[in-house]
């Protein structure tokens, strides 16, 4: 490994836990806020703001998903990275200004639909939100494009914070819903503040930047991501309309939550290695970039010790959050568990084919894996129900994985270590006997989470997978965690 890669390594390393630090705080901040708010609006008020956000969430993400990877990989490797910044900014601006409009002119018919009359004037409060998100996105992904890691964590880590603190003084005033809706659009406005504060860029500066360049990355880039959005949410559609009942989709949905973990770390570190990627191909660093792109694959292999832990503990979990009425919800969750590992395999693999200038691939990947699904789930749903759903969606999964590693192999020749794959499932199988002999519930539970976490590193250190520049990597990263007067005292 090169002092460079080094260099780069660590970087990501570093990024990466404080970004997965900062996304994050969306566990613990939106079950309070979410635990004030269903006991201060009630089930009708705590509804109407539910189905609100998540309209104009699912807008919010359509727009952002346009140009997100585009921005990262075209700032990350532009000397001028102000003229790249000052077009996506225009661009999320007229278009998330013009889908608000649209919002607002449709949200009363949207109400009607609903059969909830009270539902349009929320929307139309909240759509304001929309170019504020958007901006705020924009800055988000010209920090990571620069390398800004830190600084990108900041201001996510400021949003989270301040809805929870602005929900609940504007909901406790007696706003209602629409402090709710306020105190959203608040914790956008200060993370649009904080990511400008660290890429200011010229509103008015002359852009040379070829307009055709950015659109041939960033439709097939959309394209993919829609194709996956339809994905995740495809088992329980058809679940549904297979005549599943309503507390079989509530199982269900439930399972789908606590997988998401895998998902936060894939949101954290798939930005960091684009803009790596991006920024040491544009320096000519070929060799480096494919040890770091075969890195990044390792990676997710050694993710597998996981699974493991869920499904040894996952019947403890689902009781300690859902209670003993979901208890079924746990082989659910023992099976999506490793979709959501197949779904970070892909993302990473999209992340290294978009810097390798091979952006209508993952599409080309993604999309068939749609069809595939629907054939998959009216077969296996009528037969196996809620686990026929999740074993499909699992499978699936994992073809879109294997397609994407072939498709790196055939451009880098890269592959993840077959040495890695072996080691991880020696530790996969060490875990699952540790938890199946040490049984725990309720608070308890969470401290042999962390436990059997811990175990993971150690279990791979121990049968040599690391080495010793990367335990002292690791080491240091540490270190870095650690206050000042700790680490200025001799050990």
């Amino acid at each position: 490994m090169t002092s460079s890669t080094a260099k780069t390594n660590r970087q990501i390393l570093d990024g990466t836990l404080w970004v997965f630090l900062a996304e994050g705080l969306i566990l613990p901040t939106g079950l309070i806020t979410a635990g004030f708010l269903t006991r201060r609006l009630g089930q009708e008020g705590y509804g109407l703001f539910t189905l609100a956000s998540v309209l104009v969430a699912w807008i919010e993400w359509s727009i952002t998903s346009i140009f997100s990877r585009t921005t990262i990989k075209f700032v990350g490797e532009a000397e001028d990275w102000r003229s790249i910044g000052t077009l996506v900014l225009r661009l999320h601006l007229a278009l998330s200004v013009g889908i608000t409009l649209l919002v607002w002119l449709l949200a009363p018919a949207i109400a009607a639909s609903f059969h909830e009359p009270a539902l349009g004037q929320y929307l139309r409060l909240l759509s304001l939100d929309i170019p504020v998100f958007s901006m705020a996105s924009a800055q988000r992904n010209i920090l990571i494009g620069r390398g800004k890691f830190r600084e990108r964590a900041l201001a996510t880590a400021g949003r989270w914070t301040l809805r929870l603190l602005l929900i609940v003084l504007l909901v406790g005033l007696g706003f209602s819903v629409t402090g709710a809706i306020l105190g959203t659009i608040g914790a956008s406005v200060v993370e649009l503040v904080i990511a400008t504060c660290f890429a200011p860029t010229a509103w008015f500066k002359r852009v040379d930047f070829p307009m055709r360049s950015l659109f041939g990355y960033a439709i097939p880039l959309f394209c993919f991501a829609m194709a996956m959005r339809l994905y995740d949410k495809l088992d329980l559609i058809i679940l549904k309309l297979l005549g599943g009942s309503a507390e079989e989709s509530g199982l269900y949905g439930a399972a789908q939550n606590l997988a998401f973990i895998p998902t936060i770390l894939s949101i954290s570190f798939s930005p960091l290695l684009l803009s790596s990627l991006s920024r040491l191909l544009a320096a000519g660093e070929l060799v480096q970039a494919k040890e770091l792109a075969r890195h990044a694959l390792r990676l997710v292999i050694g993710l597998l010790p996981i699974g493991a832990i869920t499904i040894a503990t996952a019947p403890a979990i689902v009781k300690l959050i859902y209670g003993d009425a979901f208890l079924p919800t746990a082989p659910i969750l023992s099976v999506l568990i490793f979709s959501s590992l197949g779904l970070m395999m892909i993302s990473i693999g999209t992340t290294i084919l978009t810097a390798a200038d091979r952006p209508k691939t993952p599409f080309l990947i993604a999309a068939p894996l749609l069809p595939l699904a629907i054939c998959c789930h009216w077969w296996a749903i009528p037969r196996l129900n809620t686990l026929g759903a999740a074993w499909v969606t699992a499978l699936v999964a994992q073809v879109g994985a294997g397609a994407m590693v072939i498709a790196i192999y055939r451009l880098w020749h890269i592959w993840p270590p077959i040495s890695t794959f072996l080691r991880s499932l020696l530790v996969c199988g060490a875990i699952y006997a540790v938890a199946m002999h040490w049984s725990a519930s309720g608070f308890w539970l969470l401290p042999q989470l962390i436990l059997l976490a811990l175990l993971v590193p150690i279990g791979f250190l121990s049968l040599g997978e690391f080495s010793r520049r990367e335990v002292a990597l690791m080491g240091s990263l540490l270190l870095g965690f650690l206050p000042t007067t700790v680490k200025g005292k001799k050990l």
